[in-house]
C-alpha cells in the first residue's frame, strides 16, 4: 500500500477530534465525582447522597479506567496508532463494568426511566469507538 491509500478521510479526523472532546468531558465528570465536596454532596437528593457516600473504591477505579483509557485511545487515534483500539476496548469493558454495578448491584438509588438514557448513550458511543478504531485499522488509517 502506498501513502495515498492510507490517508485518513476528513470524517476520520472529525470523528477522532469529537471523540477526544467527548472523552475529556468524561474525565471532567470523573473528577467532579471523585473530588465532590461535602457542600456539593449536601445539595443532592438523599438517594444520590447515599449512592456517592457508598460507591466502592473499585467502581471509582473502573470509572477512572474507562475515562482515561478513552482519552488516551482518542489521542492514539489522532496519532494514527493501532494501540488505540486496545485502549478503546479497555474503556468499553470498564464502562460496562461500571454500569453493571450501577444498574444491578447498588441499592441506593433507582436507575430507571430517564436515568437510563445517559448510561445507554455512553455505552453506544463506547461501542461505536471500538468499531470505528477497528474500521480505521482495516482501512490502514491507523498503524
Amino acid at each position: 500500500m502506498n501513502d495515498s491509500t492510507n490517508k485518513p478521510t476528513s470524517a476520520f479526523w472529525i470523528i477522532s477530534a469529537v471523540a477526544l472532546l467527548w472523552s475529556i468531558s468524561g474525565v471532567i465528570a470523573y473528577l467532579g465525582q471523585a473530588y465532590m465536596t461535602n457542600e456539593v454532596l449536601a445539595t443532592l437528593p438523599e438517594a444520590e447522597q447515599a449512592y456517592y457516600n457508598n460507591v466502592p473504591a473499585w467502581v471509582t477505579g473502573v470509572f477512572a479506567i474507562a475515562v482515561f483509557a478513552g482519552v488516551f485511545a482518542c489521542v492514539g487515534l489522532l496519532m494514527r496508532k493501532k494501540w488505540a483500539t486496545t485502549l478503546f476496548i479497555v474503556s468499553l469493558v470498564a464502562v460496562i463494568t461500571q454500569f453493571i454495578y450501577n444498574f444491578f448491584i447498588q441499592t441506593f438509588m433507582e436507575v430507571s426511566g430517564y436515568k437510563m438514557i445517559w448510561p445507554m448513550v455512553i455505552i453506544v458511543i463506547a461501542l461505536f469507538l471500538v468499531w470505528f478504531s477497528r474500521k480505521s485499522e482495516k482501512e490502514g488509517w491507523i498503524l
